[in-house]
């Protein structure tokens, strides 16, 4: 395989699924009940999955990364999803991929080596945070200031729903820079460490992702170097919607994964299950309850590989591949994948009865963790609206 070029067949794609299903029956199944349990999974799972190269996938080679294109992220991503069942793991383990993009693309050189890897070697953490309470997807109103104080920012404010906010090393902070700017111009990026001198933060307890360290930030007067700014002053707005794309996008190919989870399971469950003397998928509704899953499905899984060549072809310098109408469809997809995750969620809760019911299957799980599928990364509501804008309706 030649991610550098891009070059790859089904070969490749298989040897990474094969790769990511031998991890998870081996280190992430046995354990992964005890870790919901816990709240948390052992941070040596950062290194083991860095080892296997998939922290640095998709990432630069100067910083220790391996590029590769979307058809190859979407494999392992999917397959984790599919063989894992698991979106708090995920997650947590690849905050990273929402953490690192804007200072990969507008940090400053020496930021980057401080930052970048590191992280994709597994030895630090990376978050973003954003989202402020009583905010939500209203970016533009964001509260958390960072003023100018000699060669320092001094950070004051609150974040909330951060994705590995708990033990993080690296928080990339959206936060208010022109302080008499109260609209989206006086945003900006800014890198601040975990261990800084005033950063609190207080675990949160979910519906699911029960295996993620979700927290609550607070940034009382935190001092962070002049040169932790990410890109310009006021740009920050801009790296967020850019970075949204991204992020929608991976989440599109997570909510796949966990549908076809769902559905192994579904199906499994019913050629297994004997009731009034037959196997549960000798039953005609039972079997279209499994089609409508797989219709789903596989238009979840068309969708998802025409708009990710149009990425891959933008990544490789054809401006023409993405633009506002490829946003739109980024936007539209995420809402169809997260969409078919639920029904297939749902359906595979019906078929297994009881047992759907009960902690320990993934369909239970999956239907506890769709939710924040749909509102996470931009809300259903949300994703319509900017679609629409974005093709000028």
């Amino acid at each position: 395989m030649s991610t550098g070029g891009f070059e790859l067949d089904a070969q490749d794609i298989a040897a990474v699924e094969d790769a990511v299903r031998r991890f998870v029956q081996t280190e992430v199944q046995p354990h992964l009940e005890s870790w919901e349990e816990a709240g948390q999974f052992p941070r040596a799972l950062y290194q083991r999955a860095a080892d296997l190269g998939w922290l640095s996938m998709g990432y630069p080679a100067q910083f220790g990364g391996t590029p590769a294109p979307w058809s190859v992220r979407n494999a392992m991503t999917i397959a984790l999803a599919r063989y894992g069942g698991s979106g708090g793991l995920m997650a947590s383990l690849f905050s990273h991929n929402i953490g690192l993009p804007p200072v990969v693309r507008h940090g400053s050189v020496a930021l980057q080596q401080q930052v970048i890897p590191d992280v994709l070697a597994g030895r630090t953490i990376s978050a973003l945070c954003i989202t402020e309470p009583g905010g939500g997807t209203d970016v533009s109103a964001l509260k958390t200031t960072a003023r100018l104080d000699g060669d320092e920012y001094v950070v004051d404010g609150e974040k909330v729903f951060i994705t590995s906010g708990v033990r993080a090393d690296w928080l990339t902070v959206a936060v208010r820079t022109d302080l008499k700017n109260k609209g989206a111009m006086g945003i900006s990026m800014l890198m601040v460490p975990g261990d800084a001198a005033g950063v609190r933060r207080s675990p949160l307890k979910k519906m699911g992702w029960l295996c993620s360290d979700t927290a609550q930030i607070r940034f009382d007067a935190v001092r962070v170097p002049v040169g932790n700014l990410v890109g310009e002053e006021g740009s920050g707005f801009k790296i967020i919607l850019t970075n949204f794309n991204g992020e929608r996008l991976s989440m599109s190919a997570m909510a796949l994964g966990f549908a076809e989870c769902c559905y192994d399971e579904a199906l499994s469950w019913a050629q297994q299950r004997k009731t009034f003397g037959s196997a549960l998928v000798d039953h005609q509704v039972i079997r279209h309850k499994l089609m409508d899953m797989k219709m789903r499905i596989e238009s979840t899984r068309a969708w998802l590989n025409a708009v990710s060549a149009r990425a891959d072809a933008g990544d490789r310098g054809d401006k023409s591949a993405k633009g506002a109408e490829w946003v739109a469809q980024v936007c539209l997809l995420k809402n169809h994948a997260t969409q078919t995750m639920q029904f297939c969620a749902d359906q595979g809760v019906q078929i297994l009865g009881g047992m759907g019911f009960m902690r320990g299957t993934a369909c239970e799980r999956i239907y506890r963790e769709v939710k924040v599928m749909m509102i996470g990364g931009g809300a259903e509501e949300i994703m319509k609206e900017l679609a629409s804008r974005q093709l000028a309706l």
